[in-house]
């Protein structure tokens, strides 16, 4: 069965960081890219970064460039989104997603995600 798992998610003040977490199972990680989508209330999915699980080759969205770092632990399967210097409007739940393969120009379409977690709500408080 496949499954990808979040965790990490919480509360926290503008300026503080968190790292999410999303373990996967159930296929063969190396052979995906893993991406982070988030998603507040009344807004549509919004890509965050993606990352390729073999070669560690990342991507990032303007709007968290700079802030957020996106890496994963293959002898874990799992990957990771350590999100520095936030702020309000990153508030939303953060889902991660695999897609097979190495990700190129779609990898901001949540459509070309084979696989999603159940979502970890991220709160920053101003």
């Amino acid at each position: 069965e496949v499954q990808l798992v979040e965790s990490g998610g919480g509360l926290v003040q503008t300026g503080g960081s968190l790292r999410l977490s999303c373990v996967a199972s159930g296929f063969n990680f190396d052979d995906y890219a893993i991406g982070w989508f988030r998603q507040a209330p009344g807004k549509k999915r919004e890509e965050v970064a993606c990352i390729s699980a073999w070669d560690g080759r990342a991507v990032y969205a303007d709007s968290v460039k700079g802030r957020f770092t996106i890496f994963v632990d293959n002898a874990k399967n799992t990957a990771y989104l350590q999100m520095n210097s936030l702020k309000p409007d990153d508030t939303a739940v953060y889902y991660c997603a695999a897609g097979l393969g190495t990700f190129g120009s779609s990898w901001y379409q949540w459509t070309w995600y084979d696989y999603w977690g159940q979502g970890t709500q991220v709160t920053v408080s101003s």
